[in-house]
């Protein structure tokens, strides 16, 4: 089979991330009383594992700016795919949130304004009421450890199946069950600006927090991923 185009990539990276927030947000909107947690945190890692298997040999299965920076910064794709993967991510992310919001609306009762839409916040908005300060270390640790992990086992020098969706869907699963309390989990900025877009003022106030500190982990972990698998050599 050919290399995939750069529009097919695309295409496919959208799709992706929309399936990811129907995934994931879907589960913690519609089913959040009847998972809980770990539920939510299994929701979205058994998806991204799922698309790393789907479309991962088609696009690599970013679903995720952060990743796509990381990826970026280490030189792995050119400025012109990431900008396109990073295009097609939002526009995913807010087809996806779209869908969510419109099965939540057939049930009676929900708004959006009381319901949330599965958004990340802080302060009054925090899941645990947490602040401004908490919510940024947590989301650059998270951040950086899903992309240091996915730098890691996509090295050149790391198996190139899509086995590699077994550590990274893992790995994400984990950082829910760590941050959903503090901040319901970004860790990927396109997952966060979806929902925001639907969800009111407060959250569309918030999100750039969302966005600069998941994209600031991403850069220590492509920094740190440099060092310890020194790729200078």
């Amino acid at each position: 089979m050919s290399e995939p185009t750069l529009v097919r990539a695309s295409i496919a990276e959208g799709v992706g991330t929309a399936v990811l927030v129907i995934g994931g947000v879907g589960t913690a909107v519609l089913a959040g009383d009847t998972v809980g947690t770990v539920g939510i945190a299994l929701a979205f890692g058994l998806t991204l594992l799922a698309l790393v298997f789907t479309i991962g040999p088609i696009s690599g299965c970013h679903v995720n700016p952060a990743v796509t920076l990381g990826v970026l910064v280490s030189r792995r794709i050119e400025a012109r795919r990431a900008i396109a993967y990073v295009v097609a991510q939002i526009l995913g992310a807010i087809i996806g949130a779209a869908l969510v919001l419109v099965i939540a609306s057939g049930r009676p009762g929900y708004s959006v304004d009381t319901d949330g839409l599965g958004t990340n916040g802080f302060g009054s908005a925090s899941t645990g009421g947490y602040g401004l300060v908490p919510v940024a270390i947590v989301e650059m640790v998270a951040t950086a450890i899903l992309v240091f992990v996915v730098l890691a086992v996509t090295a050149r020098s790391a198996p190139t199946s899509t086995a590699v969706g077994v550590p990274i869907g893992l790995t994400l699963t984990v950082l829910h069950l760590i941050a959903i309390g503090i901040d319901s989990t970004s860790v990927n900025p396109a997952r966060s600006i979806g929902p925001a877009l639907f969800a009111g003022d407060l959250a569309l106030s918030q999100v750039w927090a969302f966005i600069v500190f998941p994209l600031l982990g991403a850069l220590v972990a492509a920094g740190l991923h440099r060092v310890v698998f020194d790729e200078s050599r």
